[in-house]
């Protein structure tokens, strides 16, 4: 077979809210824009659909403006158009498999798609009620794959095709073996991130703390930004709002460690591997996707308390950083995550027919208008 006739044929549905790749936040859209840019240097025939202000080659269906409804009231009905518009771009080509990145919502493109190609449904998102329901309901029509182990087994009724894990891009400088003393957390500003546990640790153990990330858009994320985060800035806790590019490579690079003291089951950290392919290493609980994704003594400490952390911190020195990241980048490169989604793909890959138009009854049921989007005022 010829590399043209291996060739697989995939449509990629990105979520709707920040472009690809994310010019800051978009952890979700990153490993996106990474999964895309290897699968084409594969040699793949690849169709991204994704938002505004995307890179070249991405069929652009949502407005850049639709990131300010992400969570908020108008969430549903933005993602129900996009999943509208996405559809009626799918119809009439063929395709061997169409990959959705988007909430579980997505999956309606198995429900509705009729003699369509096969469905790839990656879940990034913790398997809570009363999404864990809709999957149970539907994953016999879509081949789901987790991010990691632990997410999976918050499910075990549920058929997982495949547990693959997110890519980070890979830094192209070797580590440095130097770096300063302070600890840094990327992280949304949210309770469940832990933020103020990462400045007791830091307090602690004498040392500098950096955190950066936006302030979640909620009455919680600004209380808790407010009472527990901003009485304490100072030249040791320092904060940062949103951080990208080489001001954030710089900034972790530099660190003496991540520090991640989740307050939640995460199912996958990307910003934990972001430090550890820097050579960065990381300190965190004992929690969620954490065990999966740090080598104890190699790219980091898994720690059960605030207390353990602390001990960790003082024991940093006896990390080899060129080491960390020589073994993050091997298991976290772009090419790893798409070898593994490209074996996901092959399972039962046959030829179809191209999609038909969608039905009258699906977009009804769905209540999918295709209008065109509400554009807000430049220089939000």
């Amino acid at each position: 077979m010829s590399a043209a006739e291996d060739a697989l044929r995939i449509a990629i549905v990105a979520p709707p809210w920040y472009p690809l790749p994310p010019k800051g936040y978009g952890g979700t859209e990153l490993v996106v824009h990474l999964l895309h840019r290897e699968l084409r240097r594969l040699g793949h025939d690849v169709t991204v659909f994704g938002a505004a202000d995307s890179e070249p080659g991405v069929t652009m269906l949502a407005d850049a403006a639709w990131s300010h409804d992400l969570g908020g009231p108008d969430h549903i009905a933005r993602l129900a158009t996009y999943l509208a518009r996405v559809y009626d771009a799918l119809g009439g080509q063929r395709f061997d498999v169409i990959h959705d990145h988007t909430g579980f919502e997505g999956l309606l493109l198995a429900l509705y798609s009729g003699a369509a190609p096969a469905v790839v449904h990656t879940i990034h998102g913790e398997l809570v009620e009363p999404m864990r329901t809709f999957y149970k309901e539907v994953h016999t029509r879509a081949r789901l794959c987790a991010i990691s182990v632990n997410q999976a087994a918050a499910a075990p009724a549920l058929r997982i095709a495949g547990i693959v894990h997110n890519a980070v891009e890979l830094p192209t400088a070797p580590p440095s073996t130097s770096h300063e003393r302070y600890l840094i957390e990327v992280a949304r500003i949210t309770p469940d991130k832990g933020q103020h546990l990462a400045i007791e640790v830091a307090q602690r153990a004498g040392r500098k703390v950096i955190l950066a990330g936006k302030v979640e858009r909620t009455k919680e994320g600004k209380r808790y930004f407010e009472e527990q985060i901003e009485p304490f800035l100072s030249p040791t806790v320092e904060y940062y709002p949103n951080v990208a590019g080489q001001q954030k490579a710089r900034l972790i690079s530099r660190a003496a460690a991540g520090i991640f003291p989740l307050q939640w089951s995460e199912p996958f950290g990307l910003a934990m591997v972001e430090c550890m392919v820097a050579g960065t290493p990381v300190l965190a609980l004992r929690t969620g996707s954490t065990p999966e994704l740090i080598e104890p003594g190699v790219t980091g400490f898994l720690a059960e308390d605030v207390e353990d952390l602390v001990e960790a911190a003082g024991r940093l020195d006896q990390i080899d950083r060129l080491r960390c990241a020589e073994v993050a980048r091997e298991r976290f490169g772009p090419h790893h995550m798409a070898e593994r989604y490209i074996s996901v793909y092959r399972r039962g890959s046959v030829e179809v027919e191209p999609l038909a138009a969608p039905s009258a009854t699906a977009v009804a049921m769905l209540n999918l208008q295709p209008a065109a989007p509400t554009r807000q005022p430049s220089g939000r």
